[in-house]
């Protein structure tokens, strides 16, 4: 495919603009794997990327979408050959490298996993970075002894990307899970994926109290700001908070309180460079915990030319789950 088609984010003197164009493999950046990309998906980073809400595109002309799911059509690696299924999540791609918005990509093989046998190519983008992230989060609670049976979970923006599957995963795990949501309407999806307690998110968006109530023993966060602070406020004694996320600021206005009077622990999920052993034993939990039959309630397929209009209904909170994009 030495010629084909992809969105490409440009920059002149009215603003960002983003075309359908086409392209050559010429046009591609440098890297040792070929792929044929077969689906992508809607992240919140993507979102703000083609909205321009946020600086996330620091090169220009680029190609987005910071995930993809494909074939590989060449390869110098030594870890790939043609033919081999392979996902790419992060690494700076739809940032600074062409992402997964095209027919083809070119990255170093460095960043690709196998696809796990368990899902389909559309099924790892209907994980996606959010799913990923989601279970790097779960890891990290584990990391820190918070098993099934010591107590609830918090996740708040259940109904999103990321929330969506980690109240799945942790449900399926066997943890009593509390899903905080501003969309009331999503009780009956929650509890569906397995979320055992509604939490109406406006109790936590609020200036947070040095100690609160003790509610829970771990949680996954993904707004950041007030909606952290309170969170770590009433988090059990020795708990653990996995942070992943801003959506509602990247500020924490809170106190060392939990930390230094209940011992807790806050611990910051990186994504986008996680070293390849932590994306593979991810990927390899992802296969065993996530239920893909409650993957699919929660996703919804479009097509990738969809994609420029969808982004901003996902800033605005109104996309439930996951989206996956299939690239004609």
């Amino acid at each position: 495919m030495d010629r084909f088609k992809g969105f490409l984010v440009e920059k002149g003197a009215g603003g960002q603009q983003i075309t359908w164009s086409d392209l050559s493999t010429a046009d591609l950046m440098v890297g040792d794997v070929t792929v044929r990309v077969s689906h992508t998906t809607l992240n919140y980073k993507d979102a703000l990327a083609l909205t321009g809400k946020a600086p996330i595109v620091r090169r220009f002309p680029l190609i987005p979408g910071i995930d993809f799911a494909g074939t590989v059509i060449e390869s110098a690696h030594a870890g790939f050959v043609a033919g081999d299924d392979v996902i790419l999540n992060g690494w700076g791609v739809g940032e600074t490298h062409h992402g997964g918005y095209a027919q083809v990509a070119r990255v170093t093989g460095d960043w690709l996993v196998k696809r796990p046998d368990a899902f389909t190519r559309a099924d790892t983008m209907a994980i996606g970075t959010a799913g990923y992230t989601a279970m790097l989060c779960v890891l990290a609670l584990e990391a820190h002894a918070i098993a099934p049976g010591s107590g609830p979970v918090l996740v708040t923006g259940a109904s999103g990307g990321v929330g969506s599957v980690a109240v799945s995963v942790l449900a399926k795990l066997g943890h009593h899970v509390i899903a905080a949501t501003g969309r009331p309407e999503e009780e009956a999806f929650l509890k569906s994926l397995g979320a055992t307690e509604i939490l109406d998110r406006k109790e936590l968006a609020g200036p947070a109290r040095p100690l609160g109530k003790e509610r829970w023993i771990g949680a996954v966060d993904v707004a950041g700001s007030h909606t952290l602070a309170n969170v770590l406020s009433m988090t059990r004694y020795g708990g653990c908070v996995a942070a992943t996320g801003l959506a509602q600021g990247m500020d924490l206005p809170g106190s060392v309180a939990p930390f230094i009077l209940r011992g807790i622990t806050l611990a910051g999920v990186d994504s986008v460079m996680a070293p390849i052993a932590r994306r593979r034993t991810a990927w390899e939990r992802l296969a065993r915990d996530l239920d893909t039959a409650r993957l699919a309630t929660l996703t919804a397929t479009r097509p990738l030319a969809d994609v420029t209009a969808l982004a901003p209904d996902l800033l605005a909170g109104k996309v439930r789950g996951r989206i996956v994009l299939e690239v004609p």
